[in-house]
């Protein structure tokens, strides 16, 4: 039988060996083999990629619920000097996926201890959330459709909130971002010679300048921030004659965001167009909101105050974003935060680290929510 000491280990040897999305062989054996010792009715790999699945059926007849975690690290290097550190050069969890993982998989014990009375349960380990296409690839796998649930969870830690409190909003619970990149292409020329060509210097600058002013065209929350440009190469005898940019838009409703997109591409292609450049643009890593229904954020809430915990409701999304939405908005669910300590760093922080005293609270509290809501027999949509 494996032990909340046990799920704790696990999730150090997964920091130590953090690997980037779409890359997570290694992290997903690991969870694979931890699954093994606990005796589920099924387990299914390579979904989506790297991803892992185990199945928990109850004596009874009942309906299916999902709880979903993140197999992917970031490309951030470790900063805290731990025992747990990070081996892979640039590459971490600073988001607490193996946090997450740790949590699913301690879960996993409680289930194999006392298996659910009716229904059936599926714990998801989700590859590539980071790069918002794991949970579409997972989704988009027939082998899914073998254990497709009725209802979908997850849990995100939270720094900045008391440890274990449970953060709930009925609605949009984290936001929605895409990015969008635009090339722009004139002519080289020689530096000594810039008439000659095409640069697209003035552009650029245009472009940067006014994507983040798009915000004010949608007149609701949303955000554009320009993380990236390039104007030619380093040769010094050269004028350029490309260049490329990138902004992350993001939202806090789906409609919000097309309009906002619908901006952002046009600008680019109106100063490409008065400065006689071609221009191509390509849409990048598309997050849709993470929408909670409030009848599953009741099932939390409850499971939540019988275990004692704290719950704090919400007036906004999150700003971030999440894959998951792909699973509320075409299964229906709720994600809810849960409090990682006041003085944390924050998310994709290098000195952001995952409290290990999350793990039992964090699967106590999902096995609470399971049972209630396979007792109901429906729960959602």
């Amino acid at each position: 039988m494996k032990t909340a000491s046990d799920a704790i280990e696990l999730r150090r040897e997964l920091h130590r060996t953090a690997e980037l999305s779409g890359g997570e062989a290694h992290t997903a054996e690991m969870v694979r083999e931890y699954l093994s010792a606990l005796a589920p009715k099924a387990i299914l790999t390579g979904l989506g990629g790297h991803g892992v699945a185990a199945v928990y059926d109850g004596a009874g007849s009942g309906p299916r619920v999902m709880v979903r975690c993140e197999l992917d690290a970031l490309p951030v290097p470790e900063a805290a000097d731990r025992a747990d550190a990070s081996e892979t050069p640039g590459v971490s969890h600073k988001c607490g996926h193996d946090g997450h993982m740790a949590i699913v998989a301690s879960l996993a014990a409680l289930l194999h201890e006392k298996p659910p009375a009716r229904g059936s349960v599926v714990l998801l380990f989700q590859p590539a959330e980071e790069t918002g296409a794991g949970a579409r690839l997972v989704l988009d796998d027939p082998a899914f459709s073998e254990i497709r649930p009725q209802v979908a969870l997850a849990l995100h830690n939270v720094p900045g909130y008391p440890l274990g409190t449970v953060l709930l909003r009925d609605g949009v619970f984290a936001s929605t971002a895409r990015s969008l990149l635009v090339e722009l292409e004139g002519r080289t020329s020689h530096a000594a010679e810039p008439d000659r060509g095409l640069s697209p210097v003035s552009a650029l600058a245009e472009i940067l300048s006014i994507w983040p002013t798009a915000r004010h065209s949608v007149k609701s929350m949303a955000l554009v921030t320009v993380v990236h440009a390039r104007l030619g190469e380093p040769a010094l005898g050269t004028s350029p004659g490309k260049a490329i940019a990138i902004a992350t838009l993001r939202a806090q409703s789906n409609g919000v965001m097309e309009r906002l997109a619908e901006r952002c591409q046009y600008l680019a292609e109106r100063s490409a167009e008065a400065h006689g450049l071609s221009v191509r643009s390509e849409w990048l890593e598309e997050f849709p909101c993470t929408e909670s229904d409030p009848s599953v954020n009741r099932v939390v809430e409850r499971a939540a105050l019988d275990a004692g915990l704290t719950v704090e409701h919400l007036a906004d999304p999150f700003a971030w974003t999440d894959d998951f939405g792909h699973f509320t908005d075409e299964i229906g669910g709720a994600m809810f935060g849960f409090g990682s300590g006041e003085r944390n760093a924050s998310l994709h922080h290098p000195d952001y680290v995952f409290p290990d005293e999350l793990i039992p609270m964090g699967a106590d509290l999902f096995r609470r929510i399971v049972d209630y809501a396979l007792s109901i027999g429906r729960i959602g949509r």
